[in-house]
């Protein structure tokens, strides 16, 4: 009877990562696909699929220095652009997704393509809630490479941007 309760804790020390690994693997495919479905509905303008990817409390940081929106204050400003038919377009390339302890939240990072802005950056937070992952945070940026930083940093400073 020991031994068969000993083979079972070891059994169980053995297979407990593995299953947390399975969960892991299933949380981080249903957040690529709510990270590729929110970058569609914002290509094809779909404003209630869009908006219905973030988390109630979720804040999206622009590019822009002054942007940073409530999510409220986000769709303000893009409902007007989705009402028209006008969507914006980033194609995700490389991404990374990462479920942090505890299984509920999760951070990412994506490289994405954009016709007008090239290359950018997208990271954030996705949190489970009763609906599934949603987008916590969601920060968009414009890599700057490390050569060029200060003669932008100059220009910034010229227009007298914080």
């Amino acid at each position: 009877m020991r031994n068969g309760v000993c083979s079972l804790i070891v059994l169980g020390i053995i297979l407990c990562p593995l299953s947390q690994s399975a969960a892991s693997n299933e949380a981080e495919a249903a957040i690529e696909t709510v990270l590729d479905a929110f970058h569609l509905a914002a290509s094809e303008a779909d404003g209630e699929l869009y908006f219905s990817l973030f988390s109630d409390n979720a804040v999206f940081i622009g590019t822009d220095v002054t942007e940073r929106w409530s999510i409220e204050q986000f769709k303000a400003f893009a409902e007007p652009y989705f009402l028209k038919g006008q969507g914006w377009t980033y194609v995700p390339g490389e991404r990374h997704v990462a479920v942090l302890p505890g299984g509920t939240s999760a951070r990412f990072d994506e490289i994405l393509s954009n016709e007008s802005y090239g290359t950018c950056r997208g990271t954030g937070v996705l949190i489970l809630t009763s609906a599934g992952w949603r987008i916590s945070q969601y920060s968009l940026t414009i890599p700057i490479p490390n050569e060029l930083a200060r003669d932008f940093v100059g220009l910034i400073r010229e227009l007298g941007t914080p």
